[in-house]
């Protein structure tokens, strides 16, 4: 039997990711001593804090056919094995090099990159009449929070 996820879902499972991202970024501002580099995760870490917020709206604008659960669930698993996919997938504890701006801007750009591959995967589990076209919309944020990473790491390097 397959699971198809709605919109609802994937809205939730973003702004977890979000909460991880806002981790990563300020515990990496704790091992840099150097201001503006400092203050650019802070910023990041702000940045984050935004973008649930902004995926918090989005979802509570959702139709009641977007949020409208596609599996018989009185417990609730489906939410608690949301959040544990969002956990494991992007932004996860693992060994992370945060000694150098350089190496902490390259892990965020791969932990972004992986959020875009997970959101397309997870876009072509949700049915159109569930809400997948709003998906294209954490998609897009997620891209320029590449492009922004991307060019401090090319600033850096300069």
């Amino acid at each position: 039997m397959g699971y198809d996820f709605n919109a609802d879902e994937i809205f939730e499972m973003a702004e977890q990711i979000e909460r991880n991202g806002v981790s990563f970024y300020r515990k990496a501002a704790e091992s840099i001593t150097e201001p503006a580099g400092k203050k650019l995760l802070l910023d990041l870490a702000a940045m984050e804090d935004e973008h649930e917020k902004t995926f918090a709206d989005l979802r509570k604008g959702l139709s009641e056919k977007e949020k409208t659960t596609t599996i018989f669930d009185p417990q609730g698993e489906a939410a608690l094995y949301l959040r544990a996919l969002a956990d494991a997938r992007v932004f996860f504890e693992k060994k992370i090099d945060i000694s150098s701006m350089e190496e902490i801007l390259k892990e965020a750009i791969l932990a972004e990159k992986d959020s875009i591959v997970f959101y397309l995967g997870m876009k072509e589990i949700v049915p159109e009449n569930f809400g997948k076209t709003k998906i294209d919309a954490i998609i897009k944020e997620e891209m320029s929070h590449i492009k922004l990473l991307s060019g401090k790491l090319v600033a850096l390097k300069k």
